[in-house]
């Protein structure tokens, strides 16, 4: 069983890495890819939130064809889809251009965001699907602490256009590893036969679901802070503190190590206190901290040391809360593990973009504006759980098993 876990979260989370690392990668280079293309701070950001609403949006049509179809055809049509549009972008000669296949890239890359949480769930439920999740996380973790350093490394010595290059090929070896080292985790007896009205009426059924809907919303925006950061920390890192671009790749890569590592702990903690109450507990250590983090600021605070030391914790108490809501959520819908998988997803990313947006309107190029969408998305988060969770906690107080 471990070596088969470790199999299964190796192949699932570089593939899912790949998405990710598109995004990663390309954050360092922001600055001179707006500088190349002759494009402003709002244009380039366009080009990552197409990116975020891609991955969201198309997850919806990428999870029903996977309960239909089997979960590899998908991802195959999917990753290959990324490589092409990435080169696209590799060749680009304008920012409008870029942002046209920077989304046709996303497009392809949300298949290996949805999917592999299907295939989690088509293998295993309880504790065992939180260990291979958390797990995964450990493979997928390459790409949030090595993509800003390789893409800061790469523009040390090479054109912003290199790094397109480099994750056009990183979708060429996650089709490999498809064919090679993935077995197909949905059989053909366990397809569903999948009509426009039949698809429609399981979203809607989902949509019904409050105890569905406020775990995805919980895990939403918890990953819409990390969204906040993403789409804002290299202009406010570089352009505010003054730090070079292979220093902040370090910074961003510390946080995300906070995030993966603590989410290493998930199995043995759920175990021992149960999924809810680990959601509970991550939730309030993130909520408590963000909101520390608006305060200072807001009370005239402008310290590196301050802001980098407070997101690092609220983003280590996330690894607890966005793998464990995930889980929870699809508990109860394995017959439709990829529908509820892709409504889940799309729900985060496209919540993710709303939050970019909204932040991108205030930028003034102070730290108040990225913190606020930590802070609001921390209190929202609270609110939910507070709200929906209590007597959930109470029915589930037992460890899990």
């Amino acid at each position: 069983m471990q070596s088969s876990l470790f199999r299964h979260a190796l192949v699932l989370g570089l593939v899912s890495a790949i998405g990710p690392f598109a995004i990663d990668m390309y954050l360092p280079a922001l600055p001179e890819i707006g500088h190349s293309l002759s494009a402003d701070i709002a244009q380039v950001q366009l080009s990552l939130t197409v990116f975020f609403l891609a991955l969201g949006l198309c997850q919806l049509l990428y999870g029903p064809l996977s309960d239909h179809f089997g979960r590899k055809p998908p991802l195959y049509f999917g990753l290959a889809l990324f490589v092409v549009g990435s080169i696209g972008c590799a060749l680009a000669p304008d920012i409008e251009t870029l942002i046209v296949l920077r989304f046709i890239a996303g497009v392809g890359a949300c298949a290996g965001t949805v999917i592999p949480r299907a295939v989690v769930r088509d293998l295993h439920t309880g504790v065992e699907a939180t260990k291979l999740t958390s797990m995964l996380m450990l493979v997928f973790s390459v790409s949030p602490i090595l993509a800003p350093l390789a893409g800061s490394l790469v523009i040390s010595v090479a054109s912003w256009r290199w790094i397109f290059w480099t994750v056009s090929a990183l979708g060429v070896l996650g089709i490999a590893l498809l064919a090679s080292q993935l077995e197909e985790s949905r059989p053909a007896s366990a397809r569903t036969a999948s009509t426009l009205g039949g698809v429609l009426g399981t979203y809607w059924t989902l949509l019904r679901d409050r105890h569905f809907m406020a775990l995805t919303l919980i895990g939403a925006f918890g990953m819409s802070a990390f969204f906040a950061y993403l789409g804002n920390s290299s202009f406010l890192l570089i352009g505010h503190y003054g730090v070079t671009p292979m220093q902040y790749g370090f910074f961003f890569s510390i946080n995300a190590a906070a995030f993966i590592g603590v989410a290493q702990f998930n199995g043995r903690l759920c175990a021992r206190y149960g999924l809810v109450r680990v959601v509970e507990a991550g939730v309030a250590g993130f909520a408590s901290i963000a909101l520390l983090l608006w305060a200072l600021f807001a009370f005239g605070v402008d310290r590196l040391d301050v802001l980098s030391v407070l997101v690092f914790c609220s983003f280590g108490f996330l690894g607890l809360v966005v793998p464990t809501t995930a889980v929870l959520a699809l508990e109860t819908h394995g017959e439709i593990a990829g529908t509820a998988s892709a409504l889940l997803g799309t729900t985060q990313m496209v919540t993710g973009a709303v939050v970019m947006g909204v932040i991108s309107q205030f930028v003034d190029g102070s730290p108040m504006p990225m913190v606020s969408g930590i802070g609001g998305c921390a209190l929202i988060a609270g609110v939910l759980t507070w709200f929906t969770l209590a007597k959930a906690a109470h029915a589930s107080s037992a460890p899990a098993h």
